[in-house]
């Protein structure tokens, strides 16, 4: 097996733990408890499809710190490197990335995350996503290929998804949106399945069951 196929942290479980140099300071997962963050990688600096990311991310800072949530990226350069990049997005593009990047030289932070594939590049982080919660679990992850950018209005429907189904006990349908109904989680023996149209939801069948927040 080759040793240096990074291992990829397990959902639900607790986010691999750091401190790593950013463009804002030194930075570690503690630094982050009692909030959401998500920390994304980016294959490299100066290259069109991350600035797009960037300017996206950036955009929507606002719309994640008013839901408890942080960002951070990474990516295999130096600190001078993030630093020249996010200069030149304010003077080019007129957006300034308000949120720290880590500068992961040795790969440490990024073969913890399973960054790293086999067969994409031997020296660059894949375009993952990872949420942490306040209680420093990973909730989600995502990955895209290099030759594609994320969809960062995605991420806050996920954010926003998670968040209201951790404050409900509810789960979410595809596409689910604020103001929209949720799912009632399915019952889980024979009596509550027999009950299951009586308690006021907008059932289909016992397993399939609506309501609105």
């Amino acid at each position: 097996m080759n040793e240096s196929v990074s291992s990829l942290p397990r959902l639900n479980e607790l986010a691999p733990d750091f401190t790593a140099k950013t463009t804002q300071g030194d930075r570690s997962l503690a630094d982050y408890k009692d909030k959401w963050l998500i920390l994304f990688s980016h294959p490299a600096d100066f290259t069109p499809v991350c600035t797009t990311e960037f300017i996206g991310f950036a955009n929507a800072a606002a719309t994640f710190k008013a839901m408890n949530c942080e960002l951070l990226g990474l990516s295999i350069d130096s600190l001078f490197s993030h630093l020249a990049w996010t200069r030149n997005i304010q003077e080019k593009f007129g957006v300034k990335i308000p949120f720290p990047i880590i500068e992961d030289i040795k790969m440490e932070v990024a073969h913890a995350y399973g960054m790293v594939h086999p067969g994409a590049a031997d020296t660059q982080a894949v375009r993952a996503t990872f949420f942490i919660d306040p209680k420093s679990v990973l909730r989600a992850m995502v990955y895209y290929p290099m030759s594609n950018g994320r969809s960062i209005a995605e991420f806050v429907r996920l954010l926003q998804a998670m968040q209201t189904s951790d404050k409900n006990a509810v789960v979410t349908p595809e596409g689910w949106m604020p103001g929209k109904d949720v799912l009632v989680p399915p019952p889980k023996t024979a009596e509550a399945a027999d009950r299951r149209a009586t308690e006021g939801y907008k059932t289909t069948d016992w397993y399939f069951s609506t309501k609105p927040l």
